[in-house]
Parts: C-alpha cells; structure tokens; sequence
C-alpha cells in the first residue's frame, strides 16, 4: 500500500467519524425541546409535608388508684358526651355510703324523737310550775308543809333538768345529721371517681389500659380526639411561608387517599419556628373532615397564597439565574439568547412573568444537553 493510498484511508476514517459524532453525539447534545409562552390564570400555592393531628385530644384518666372493672369503648368508637366509658372498682364504699346513710337516718330519727320529749317536758313544766307557785303561796300562809313546797320545787327544777338534756341531745343529733351528711356528700363524690364518662362528642384515638388492670391517678386510659378540631399540622419551610395567612383556601392530600384531594382552611400558624429544620407549622383544618381519619397519617398541602389573572405563563423550570439576573433562554434564529424577565408568582409547575412576548420561542433546559450560553447553536 503506497503513501498515498494510506493518507486516504486516514482522511475517510477521520471524514467518516466526524460525520458519525456530528450526527450521534453533537446533534442530539445541541437539540433541545422547545415552548411558547401562553396567557392565563395562575394560582401560587406554597407546598407543605406534615400528618394529620387536632387542636383538642384529650386523655381519659383514672381519678384515683383502681382496678379497672370494664371498659364500654375502643379504639375507633365514637362516643357521645357524658356516655359511661370506664367503670372501676370501689372495693368497700358503697357499704360506707350505705352506712353514712343509715347515720343519717338514724341521727334524724333521734332528733324527732328529742324534739318530742322535749315538747313533752315543756308541757310537764307548766303543769309543775303551777304546782310549785301554789305550795309556795300556802306555804306562806302556814296551810302548807315545808316538805310539800320542797316536792314541788324537786319536781320543777327535775324538768328544768330533764328540758336542759333534751335540748342537749336535740343539739347533738343535729350535728350527728349534718356530719353523717358531709359524710355521705364526701363519700359520693369519692364514689364518682370511680366512673369515668365521655367529656366531649369525640372519636376514641386510643386505648391506653386493659380491664383488671390497676392504674394510678392521672394514668391515661383513653384519648379522644374533638373531630371538629383536627387539622393537618404541615411544617413549611420559612423561605417560602411569608404569604402565608389564616383563612387561605388549601387543597389537602392524605397518603392513604392519594388520587383525592381534599379541601381545607389555614387555621393556625404557629408563632415559633424550628430553629434546626428552619421550618413554621401551619395548621390546616378540613372543610369536611373525612370519616374514618387517622391520626398520624402523613398528608401533604398546597396553599394558596395568591392569585394571578391573565398573565403571561411559562413553565417554572425554564427559569435561570445568569449573573444575578433572572430569565429563560429563547431561540433567535437557532441561537440562545438569555432574556431577562420579571417572576411574578411561581407555584409548584408553573410560573407568571412579565416582558415576555407571547410569540417567543423558549428553550428547555437539560442536564443531558450541552449547557446553554449566548450565542450557542441549538436544534
């Protein structure tokens, strides 16, 4: 083979790669999929990850140290306001009730029975009283003994006596009946201790104690959740959360409910931020809270901060930061050229901006792609 048969040779192999990298590699890099700008409304909503929680959960605890006799609910019932949820075991106070109550019954009988025998004796006195001012008249007209008079006056100051302890008893039997009362109001009240009823319309979350166990004051037994203040408590980040107000529409998904989305109001926006995740906790209700809920359950929201109306829209990820400035590469003539825009809302896809005509073609960028600089040739 001569020289020159070789330099050809070369020349093919070098004309035949280029032509492949141009085609194969150069093409594809430099081609880039390409939109228009179009007009419309657009709503900013700030996205937010968080579980399902309330406002009110409250705990069912024990009053005192029992042992839990039964329990009428579970986990997953709903239960009415005032409706009988535990009873547990008095041991020996309703037999102390019982007494307290006969006490009562015994000092009031004890007091009727006084006040009578002191009517009596009143009744007595008078009588004797009439007796002893008559032996002592004759007896100072000599027509009666001394020992007349004596009996007499014996016999009056014997009621004044027998009056004076009648009074006395009268006076403990109603201190008998009002002790054996606080009595029976104290023993009542230890007894209500015992049963356990709902404090709200609500749903049982949770079953914290079995039947036959003992538990201590304060220990949990049941939580029931308020439905009327359960809510989503959503943690956004700072950066995005200024817009951000109580009373803006939101749209709910649930992780079990995926394809759904549910409607709901921001109620609360906490006044303290997480100092390591840099995070405020929004809390969004439901509009309709849906049955069954659970708690716990991851969810995410998307709120709605603000509203666009016929405004020129692109999609958000056509937007680049080019030496501090903000724009999106458009085709002038197969070439990028950076063009700067003003953002005025961007939500989760899509962004509104201004000082873009409806008539430009916008470049989409791509990590697969060769970067994009001014002046670059484009396909």
């Amino acid at each position: 083979m001569n020289k020159m048969t070789k330099y050809a040779l070369a020349a093919l192999l070098v004309v035949g790669g280029g032509i492949i990298f141009y085609n194969k590699v150069y093409i594809p890099k430099s081609t880039y999929a390409k939109v228009s700008p179009v007009k419309g409304d657009l709503n900013i909503a700030v996205f937010g990850i968080g579980d399902v929680g309330a406002k009110d959960i409250y705990a069912v605890n024990a009053q005192t140290s029992a042992k839990i006799l039964t329990i009428t609910k579970d986990a997953g019932d709903w239960v009415k306001k005032g409706e009988l949820l535990v009873r547990m075991d008095p041991v020996d106070l309703p037999q102390l009730l019982q007494e307290a109550k006969i006490s009562v019954k015994k000092a009031t009988l004890e007091l009727v029975a006084s006040k009578k025998e002191l009517l009596s004796l009143i009744a007595q006195k008078k009588l004797a009283l009439i007796t002893y001012e008559r032996y002592a008249k004759l007896k100072e007209q000599s027509f009666a003994s001394q020992s007349e008079y004596d009996k007499a006056k014996a016999d009056l100051d014997a009621l004044n006596a027998q009056i004076a302890a009648s009074k006395a008893r009268i006076n403990s039997a109603s201190a008998e009946i009002v002790r054996a009362k606080k009595s029976v109001e104290a023993l009542e009240v230890k007894l209500t201790r015992y049963t356990i009823t709902a404090p709200i319309d609500g749903y049982v979350i949770s079953k914290e104690a079995d039947v036959s166990e003992s538990v201590v004051p304060t220990q949990a037994i049941l939580k029931i959740v308020d439905p009327k203040t359960v809510w989503i408590k959503a943690y956004i980040d700072e950066r995005i959360s200024g817009n951000i107000r109580v009373g803006q529409r939101a749209s709910i998904t649930l992780r079990s409910q995926a394809n759904k989305k549910f409607s709901g109001i921001v109620k609360r926006i906490a006044p303290e931020s997480d100092a390591v995740t840099q995070e405020r906790e929004v809390d969004v209700a439901f509009t309709k809270l849906p049955i069954p809920f659970y708690i716990n359950e991851q969810a995410e929201v998307l709120i709605d901060t603000e509203a666009f109306k016929d405004v020129t829209k692109i999609p958000s990820n056509l937007l680049v930061h080019k030496d501090g400035k903000v724009g999106v590469w458009v085709d002038e003539n197969s070439k990028a050229h950076f063009q700067e825009v003003k953002v005025l809302g961007i939500s989760h896809n899509e962004a509104a901006v201004k000082d873009l005509s409806l008539s430009s073609t916008l470049i989409v960028p791509a990590t697969n792609k060769k970067p994009l600089f001014e002046g670059s040739g484009i396909h």
